[in-house]
């Protein structure tokens, strides 16, 4: 026997399930027996109607020669023909109860087929029994219509039934034996009702079994999704712990960098401090006694450094408006010439100055010389722009000459004195 847990896990639900199935398919099978026993029960019938027939045959027979007991012999057919019409009811009944028997094995099948397959083999056994009840009730019938002849052929043998008496007791024990065989009739219908009942009442034991088995089945896929559910979630977590890894083999890696760079800032720092050291050392030596130096700067030659003397400006009383200047060694304050000569002038040379000169260049300097004094001229000709482009005066006394043409730009005058002349060539 199954003993169901309950939806425990998914090993447990489907054992159950499959106990389930084989307890329906136990049912089916009962179910499937005992329509084969309402079957036999039925055939049973059937013969003890066939008893009741070959009775009334053997009295028919026997009245050829009873007409002295014909009307008892009658009588006694009379009788069989009753008992042949209970038999044929009892067949009935037991029909309508293979009948009901097959419904009920059916309906165990429809119940049994999610549970198994073999459940379609009582439907197939149950209707067989439905065949041959069918057949025992056939034959109930025939046996009434053979009791009934044998009532007519008793009526016709009344002239020779003188000699029956014999033969209608023994008709009269067939009849007796017809009564008992249509009672074990009875019986048997009684037997197939209650094995019918039975039927019935494992074809519901076997809904319940397929019932709890399509239980235990949706227990079994509710176990099987919780699974799936616990393996997906085991997947995220899995990878969420891979994340982490990750992340944290990163900020290892970051760590160990940040490390090492604040080792290299410290050795770089110790270097620094190292170098400052040492650069103070050397200032230090490099730096001269301070006593005594007062007002003086810190200089140096390129190889050692000393102080030097700031040069004392030279006393400012009576100098007003003179500027400091120097002649490389000492420092003095100088006038400034404010009416300069322009002889002052480091290109210029003036010599022997009288009214009227002006200066010219002599391809040195700038010197005096007289105007006019001379129009000879070492150059081979004089040229002349052909356009005026400026205002222009000839000088009072004075005439000029231009080689032509000219033009006179817009807006500009060329004032010739009274007197003088402009020609142009």
């Amino acid at each position: 026997m199954a003993i169901y847990r309950g939806a425990g896990g998914s090993g447990d639900a489907t054992g159950d399930a499959a106990n389930a199935s084989v307890i329906a398919l136990t049912a089916a099978n009962a179910a499937e027996a005992s329509a084969l026993a309402a079957a036999a029960s039925a055939t049973a019938a059937a013969g003890s109607a066939g008893s009741v027939s070959s009775a009334a045959a053997a009295a028919a027979n026997s009245a050829t020669n009873a007409s002295t007991y014909a009307t008892n012999a009658a009588t006694s057919a009379t009788t069989a023909t009753t008992q042949a019409g209970i038999a044929t009811t009892k067949a009935s009944e037991a029909a309508t109860s293979a009948t009901n028997a097959s419904t009920s094995a059916t309906a165990a099948s429809g119940s049994a087929t999610s549970a198994s397959s073999s459940a379609s083999s009582a439907s197939t056994s149950a209707a067989t029994a439905t065949t041959k009840a069918s057949e025992a009730s056939t034959s109930a019938t025939n046996a009434a219509s053979s009791a009934s002849s044998a009532s007519t052929s008793a009526t016709n043998a009344a002239s020779s039934a003188t000699s029956a008496s014999g033969s209608a007791t023994s008709a009269s024990g067939s009849a007796s034996t017809a009564t008992t065989q249509a009672s074990n009739a009875a019986t048997s219908a009684s037997s197939a009702s209650t094995s019918a009942a039975t039927a019935t009442t494992q074809a519901t034991n076997a809904a319940s079994s397929a019932s709890a088995a399509a239980t235990s089945e949706t227990n079994a896929a509710t176990s099987a999704t919780n699974a799936a559910s616990s393996a997906t979630s085991a997947s995220t977590s899995a990878a969420s712990a891979t994340t982490s890894a990750t992340t944290a083999t990163t900020q290892a890696t970051n760590a160990s960098n940040s490390a090492s760079a604040a080792s290299t800032s410290a050795s770089n720092a110790a270097t620094s401090e190292t170098n400052a050291a040492a650069s103070a050392t050397l200032a230090a030596s490099y730096t001269p006694s301070q006593t005594g130096n007062s007002g003086k700067f810190l200089t140096t030659n390129g190889t050692a450094t000393s102080w030097g003397t700031v040069d004392a400006l030279p006393s400012q009383t009576g100098n007003n408006g003179k500027y400091l200047t120097t002649d490389g060694s000492v420092a003095s304050w100088a006038t400034v010439n404010v009416t300069p000569a322009l002889d002052d002038l480091s290109d210029v040379t003036i010599t022997s100055v009288s009214s009227g000169q002006v200066l010219s260049y002599n391809g040195t300097a700038w010197v005096n010389a007289a105007a006019g004094s001379s129009n000879i001229t070492t150059k081979g000709m004089y040229e002349n722009a052909q356009t005026i482009s400026t205002n222009y005066t000839i000088g009072s006394g004075n005439s000029a000459m231009s080689s032509g043409p000219i033009t006179v730009s817009s807006g500009v005058t060329v004032t010739v004195p009274s007197g003088s002349r402009w020609v142009v060539l």
